[in-house]
Order: C-alpha cells, then sequence, then structure tokens
C-alpha cells in the first residue's frame, strides 16, 4: 500500500500513521479514516453521503458528526477554513483535498495484519496535556482528547494512572478510539495516580462528586459515563443521583457487591478476598493481580513490566490495599432500579477476575438495561478483541435517545424526631445551616419534627451526626433516621417512599441516635465511616436491619 506526502506531512495507511517530520501525530481512527479518503482522491470532490458510508457505515449518525471529524483534521494540520492549505468545503455536497500530493516510497510501514483486534498503538503518541479540578479541598487529575459532539467521562477501575495510560500501546489505541466518536475525558480517582493522596479513605459519593468537578471545570453539562470494574458501581452511582446529567451509562466487566452471600453467589468470600489482600502485602512492585485480570498477555514481559509500573505509579502499597478493603464493602444492589438512563453492561465470558454472572445481574437490575456478552477471559477491556467491545460503545452511546427531564433521582433521606423541653427554635435554625452547609434540601422543618434530603448518603451522616452532636446544647432531644431510595422531585424536593421509610427508622432510634438503613450503609461502606449492626427491625411488615453511625 502506498504512503502519501503532502505539506510536511506523511500519512501511511498501512501503518496507521500520520507524520509530521520524525514525529507521529495523533490521529483518532474515524479523522484518519476520512483524511485517507480525502488524500487518496485529491483534486475530486468527495460527498458527505459517501465518507459517512466510510467511516460510519454501521451507526447512524447526522452530518454534525462528519462536520466534528473535519474539524479535528482541519486542527490537526493547522488549515484554517476561510483560506484552506488542505481541505476545501463544496458547500452542502461533501469535501476537496486541494493540496498536492505525491507517493512517498521511504516511509518504514508495518504490515497491514498488524491493524486489527490486539494492534498496537505508536509508542511515541503523545500524551495529553494534564490540568486539575478542584473537588472541595482536593485536587483532581484530568486529561481531555478528542473533539466529538459527545462527552465522554471513562473511569478506569482499581488504582490508575493518567500518563501512564499512554505508556501502553494497546490502552492508548483504546482510548484513541473512544476519542474518534467523542470528546474523552480521563480522569485519576481521589488517592491514585496525579490526583491528591487523601488521608481518609474516599467514598462512592465523594468520587462521584470529583467526576462533576472535572465535568463543571470543562464545561460538560451532560455526559456519557464508561466505568470498568470498580469504575461501573461509581458511575452507576452518578447515573442514579445525577441523571440529568447522564446521557448514558456503560458499565464494562462489573459487580454490584465484592463480597459473597446467599443472594449473591458469585463474588469472592472474604477469605478469598483476604488471600488477595496478601498478595498486595507481599507483591506490590510486581505484577499483582495480572493473571486473573488479563490472562492473554501475563507472559508477555513488555506488558508485565508495563502493569507492574502501572500499580506503583498508580498507588502506595498501603493506600491499594485500603482502596481494596473499601472497595470490597461496596453493595449498589439496592440503587440498581432506580438507574433510568440509557444503560449497557459489557462482559466477557470467561473473564477470571469478575464472573458473568455479575454482569448479567447488573444489567437484570437495571430498568431497560441491554446486556452484551463477548467472548474471551480478558478483565481490561483493552487487552484482547478491543474492536468489539469499541464497536458495541460507540453504537450504543451515539444511538442513545435524549430523554425527557427527570422528575426522579436517588437521594438520601434525613427524618430527625424532635422532642424539646428547650431552645427548639433555635435547633431548627442549626438544622437548617447544617443542612444548607452538607448540600441538602429542606422537606420539613417543625419544633418535633426535621426533614431534608441530600444527593449523597455520606453527606447526609455527616449532617446527622452534627444535629444529634448539638442538640444537648438546645436541650432538646433528637431521634434520627437515614434511608436512601428513588424519590420524586417536585419543585425540587424530594417526595415518595424513601421519605416515609426514613421516618420508620428514625422511630426505630433511641434518643440521640443516628440509624441508617441497610441501603444507606451498603452504598458509604467503610469509608472513615464505621457502622454499628443494630440487628433486625420490622418497619411496615418488612424486616430491615439497621444500623447506627
Amino acid at each position: 500500500m502506498s504512503a502519501y506526502a503532502f505539506g510536511p506531512f506523511r500519512l501511511d495507511p498501512a501503518a496507521g500513521q500520520l507524520r509530521r517530520g520524525d514525529h507521529v501525530v495523533p490521529l483518532p481512527p474515524k479523522a484518519f479514516t476520512v483524511l485517507q479518503h480525502l488524500v487518496q482522491r485529491a483534486g475530486q470532490l468527495v460527498t458527505k453521503d459517501d465518507l459517512l458510508e466510510l467511516a460510519w457505515a454501521d451507526v447512524h449518525v447526522g452530518d454534525g458528526a462528519l462536520k466534528v471529524c473535519i474539524r479535528e483534521i482541519r486542527r490537526i494540520l493547522d488549515d484554517d477554513p476561510r483560506t484552506p492549505t488542505y481541505i476545501e468545503t463544496a458547500h452542502r455536497r461533501g469535501y476537496r483535498f486541494i493540496a498536492p500530493v505525491s507517493l512517498d516510497a521511504a516511509i518504514a510501514r508495518a504490515p497491514a495484519a498488524s491493524i486489527g483486534p490486539a494492534a498496537r498503538a505508536p509508542a511515541d503518541v503523545s500524551i495529553p496535556d494534564t490540568h486539575y479540578a478542584r473537588s472541595g479541598d482536593v485536587n483532581i487529575a484530568y486529561q481531555v482528547i478528542g473533539g466529538g459532539p459527545i462527552d465522554l467521562v471513562f473511569v478506569m477501575g482499581w488504582v490508575s494512572h493518567l500518563d501512564y495510560f499512554w505508556a501502553e500501546p494497546s490502552f492508548a489505541r483504546f482510548l484513541t478510539r473512544l476519542a474518534s466518536f467523542s470528546r474523552l475525558i480521563l480522569i485519576d480517582k481521589r488517592g491514585t495516580g496525579l490526583s491528591d493522596r487523601v488521608t481518609e479513605l474516599p467514598t462512592l459519593e465523594q468520587r462521584i462528586d470529583d467526576v462533576r468537578a472535572v465535568m463543571q471545570e470543562v464545561g460538560s453539562n451532560q455526559a456519557a459515563l464508561v466505568g470498568v470494574s470498580e469504575g461501573g458501581p461509581m458511575c452507576a452511582l452518578f447515573a442514579a443521583t445525577y441523571p440529568e446529567k447522564t446521557r448514558a451509562l456503560v458499565m464494562i466487566g462489573t459487580y454490584a457487591k465484592r463480597i459473597r452471600d446467599e443472594d449473591y453467589p458469585w463474588a469472592p468470600t472474604r477469605e478469598e478476598r483476604e488471600v488477595f489482600h496478601q498478595q498486595i502485602r507481599d507483591g506490590w512492585g510486581g505484577p499483582v493481580g495480572l493473571e486473573e485480570r488479563a490472562p492473554s498477555v501475563a507472559d508477555d514481559p513488555a506488558f508485565r513490566a508495563w502493569w507492574s509500573t502501572y500499580l506503583r505509579m498508580g498507588a502506595s502499597p498501603g493506600a491499594a490495599l485500603a482502596l481494596t478493603r473499601m472497595n470490597a464493602e461496596i453493595d449498589i444492589r439496592a440503587i440498581l432500579p432506580s438507574i433510568r438512563v440509557p444503560t449497557l453492561v459489557l462482559h466477557r465470558t470467561h473473564d477470571r477476575c469478575l464472573k458473568v454472572e455479575e454482569g448479567r445481574y447488573v444489567a437484570s437490575r437495571v430498568p431497560g438495561a441491554r446486556f452484551v456478552e463477548l467472548p474471551g477471559e480478558d478483565h481490561l477491556p483493552f487487552v484482547g478483541d478491543q474492536d468489539a467491545m469499541l464497536g458495541e460503545i460507540e453504537r450504543f452511546i451515539i444511538e442513545a435517545p435524549m430523554l425527557a427531564p427527570f422528575d426522579r433521582v436517588l437521594s438520601t433521606i434525613l427524618h430527625a424526631d424532635i422532642t424539646a423541653s428547650g431552645d427548639a427554635a433555635g435547633f431548627l435554625e442549626l438544622a437548617r445551616r447544617e443542612s444548607d452547609w452538607f448540600r441538602g434540601r429542606v422537606i420539613h422543618a417543625t419544633p418535633d419534627r426535621f426533614v431534608t434530603g441530600f444527593d449523597g448518603p455520606a453527606r447526609a451522616i455527616r449532617c446527622a451526626t452534627a444535629l444529634a452532636g448539638a442538640a444537648d446544647r438546645f436541650n432538646v432531644l433528637v431521634r434520627i433516621g437515614l434511608h436512601t431510595g428513588e424519590c420524586s422531585i417536585l419543585a425540587g424536593v424530594p417526595s415518595g417512599p424513601p421519605v416515609e421509610a426514613a421516618a420508620a427508622v428514625a422511630a426505630c432510634a433511641a434518643a440521640g441516635e443516628v440509624l441508617v438503613s441497610r441501603t444507606v450503609r451498603d452504598i458509604v461502606g467503610d469509608a472513615g465511616m464505621p457502622f454499628e449492626n443494630r440487628g433486625v427491625h420490622t418497619i411496615g411488615g418488612v424486616e430491615w436491619r439497621l444500623y447506627g453511625a
């Protein structure tokens, strides 16, 4: 296959590369395909329909996707559309490549067979610039690549390191493909990679706050979320809590909980998790967990070296162990039915790290979710046949319908029963201030009852414990209950069964006590918030396990 030279550029279809001098110029796959087609037909008008059919043969997209693609090519070629050097627009018809093009046989080319499911991107692909967004008092590292019409937030599981994503060619290729149809937003979760290390274990709620902070920083009002492994529950909680900010949800090799019980028999036992914890203690710095996560390349020396360094750069041994333990305590089974956005769950049939039954379970619990089972045993999505997975993701996200405004969201309700022999008005004033501080929305406030809703259970617990701790100052007694569930939103205020459930939980509390439902405890896990088992209580004829916070 011939290579083509124009201006300072060399386009080599066989190697899948665009070069400027000795440097490879990163170009998303669809942009590369469109540019190649135009270059090979230099001087000819190529219609929009021809380019759409060529680059998006299996996906229905409009002219907007092609315009974004052309704009990205022009940006990379530094081509001004008002006085074009390379690409001329034929209004409403198509595009014409107008620069002189010559064949160039001097470029070293890889064999065409290397461009396939296991193909590796050029080792010298440029790393996107890393920026920081402020989430509370923590700095969250992020990168942005691509200029597609859809924002896509990619959340890697376990630990991560943005810059070192790009050091493994198969990972770089995977991310570049995602960026070919989106504006791809990559983040390092707090406590890992290039983001701030933290002294307390982060909750899922804090991590979705980090996603919100990055989206706000880059001007994204709505994005598709792609979560891998542990990133799946995190993205699921985001989608249930902020459906208006979520265009679509994709979970890859994911799970609902990480400790086995009779209702979830596919997860490892606590004893099996402890064996893995010991492997982290003894082996961090080496390729820990690689045989389960990427068996097809587990014997590849280059990949083993990359994985070992990736883990070391992602987290310290102590942080890795703490995060692994925290992830094991999370249980999102109760919130899955609250997800109302278009949802795709992808899982490989023989995934050695997370069993395919776990992906099936998650998909079965999310209303209207689509489950796609792919062949293979690799857990890491960029290892093995990544093209099959990428094709499913691209089709789903591009075709995801734009939904009507949501009137139901996941909320945590705090209900406080107040017995006052002192300054009830002063206590209510404090309660309002605390609710505002923790981003609550007051539902009801009278001398005998205070009810407020939160977009995260950890904030609700902190507000509740602050109120319980301050009650003595006002000579009042409080009994506080919390529950998380799907609420109707009327004039910005939560209502519905979760509000009633929180009241029932409060009725079970002793004076000065904060009780939470199991749903609240399972979402928060043990991240800096120890819970005490308060046993089983009958609420509305149903047995509920409650916990003291």
